[in-house]
Formats: C-alpha cells, structure tokens, sequence
C-alpha cells in the first residue's frame, strides 16, 4: 500500500502545523514511504554517493564540502545514508541521522550489503543529540529542513555541534518553486500560489491530523534563518539543469529546469 493509504490520507489543508505535529508527520510518513520512495528513487540517489539534488549535481565534482578525509561529518536527515556512505570511502567518520525508523531501516541493510556500514542515529534535526563540538562538517541533502516547523532550530543545533570553523552546507526545493504545482509537466509552468505565502503544506486523514506537511520559507527568510544562528553564509549554489539530462524526479524535469531553479544549496560555516 502507498503511504496515503497506510496513513489514511484524505485531503490537503493550508493551515499551520506545529513543530511537534510536523514531527510526528513526518516520522510517520517517511516510515511509511520509505519502500515505496526507495524502490522508486534508489537508483537516482545511489548506494554508496552523495547526489545533492535531482539536477544530478555530486559532491564528488562540487567539492561543496572540501576535505572529508579524517574529518567528523554529521548527515542531518541522511535517509538510507548513501552519502553518508560515499564520505565513509572517502575517509571521513560519519554520522547519518533521521528522523523514520523505516529509512534507518534501509540505511543499515544497504551498510551490510554494501559493506560500508556507518554509524546510525534516530532522532530530531530540531533536537541533535550531540555534545558540542562534536562534528567537522554537517551537510543535508534535502533532508529535515524543509519538513520542520521551526528551521532555524536546526540551524541553530548545527552551529552548536560543529566546532569553530565547521562547514554546513545543505539543499532544498529552491524557494520559487512554491509558486508552482508539483506537475513537472506545462501544467506546472503556471503560478498558482504566492512566493510569500508561508502556510504549510499538510495532507490531512479524515480526522483533520497532519499525515504530511511540508514548510516554506522564502531565500531572504533562509538566508536570516543562517544568520541569527551565528553561521556565516559563504556561497549560494542555484544548479543549472544539465545539457542532454532527460531524468524526471517528482517534480523535476528537464522542461522545467531550463527555466528556472528547482534547487539551492546553502553553504556556510561556523566561525
């Protein structure tokens, strides 16, 4: 069964959900996702690579990180961790954590039949259950952020686990595609909403619970969210849809991306 159907889904309703609602959301819909998602997705993120979005972009080109090797990196929502994975090869300590027990799931069987196992965390990007100073480099490839209720509670927990000059580059669903439906077809070249409505996302079950919910946050109000928490914004990476790329990824196509971003990666650093 889908996940709607696990989860008895019933409608969508823009109203605002809290970060405890939008947990359990999330923790429930990503546990009951996580088959489907992987089964449909696995081959676009890999087993053993660190993808940044579905514009194809790979760390192991960007570089967004720099050194790993010896470095201490926390994954900040790693899913099934093959970038955790990736940087484990590349001679980095990592740290995948997230918030479904069904991705973790999946994290552990790809670490055994990979042989790259990675160390496995459960828990909150709002709440790391960290000491200070405990991390190098944290990254985040469209994990927890754009789910969260309160963003610059994981901005803020990410300065506090990195150490003085740590780098924490994550990406998201570039801010203006929340005009747009999720169609990656003509029909998702038409506005249909306002940039700067910031009301949730929530699909709802016949009771009016939150089953999904999803946040949007404007660039100026995630480029504020970097800066109130005391990390220094270093770069602004918008991918460019890839010449000849022929992938559709959910809402992404190449129709779209030749029009404009679906991507942006934030880089930055603890100073």
């Amino acid at each position: 069964m889908s996940a709607e159907q696990v989860l008895g889904t019933a409608g969508v309703a823009r109203r605002v959900a809290g970060p405890a609602e939008s947990r359990r959301a999330s923790r429930a819909w990503w546990d009951a996702d996580a088959d489907d998602y992987l089964a449909e997705h696995g081959a676009d993120i890999g087993e053993v690579d660190f993808v940044w979005c579905p514009e194809g972009l790979r760390e192991a080109d960007a570089r967004l990180l720099g050194e790993v090797a010896g470095k201490r990196v926390l994954e900040v929502g790693a899913g099934s961790a093959p970038c955790a994975r990736w940087l484990a090869v590349q001679g980095a300590d990592p740290v995948a954590l997230d918030l479904s027990a069904g991705m973790l799931r999946h994290a552990a069987a790809l670490g055994a039949a990979t042989g790259v196992a990675v160390p496995l965390v459960q828990a909150s990007a709002e709440q790391l259950p960290f000491a200070d100073g405990s991390f190098d480099v944290a990254c985040s490839a469209f994990g927890a952020v754009p789910f969260v209720a309160e963003p610059w509670q994981v901005m803020r927990e990410v300065h506090r686990v990195l150490r003085p000059g740590g780098r924490w580059v994550f990406a998201v669903n570039h801010p203006m595609r929340w005009m747009f439906s999720d169609d990656p077809g003509p029909d998702g070249l038409t506005v249909v909403q306002s940039y700067f409505d910031r009301t949730p996302y929530v699909e709802v079950d016949p009771t009016g619970a939150a089953t999904y919910v999803e946040h949007h946050r404007t660039l100026g109000d995630r480029v504020r969210d970097i800066v109130s928490a005391g990390l220094v914004l270093d770069d602004l990476v918008e991918p460019e849809w890839p010449q000849g790329r022929e992938t559709v990824w959910g809402q992404w196509s190449p129709l779209r991306g030749a029009l404009f971003p679906g991507t942006v990666i934030f880089v930055t650093h603890r100073p």
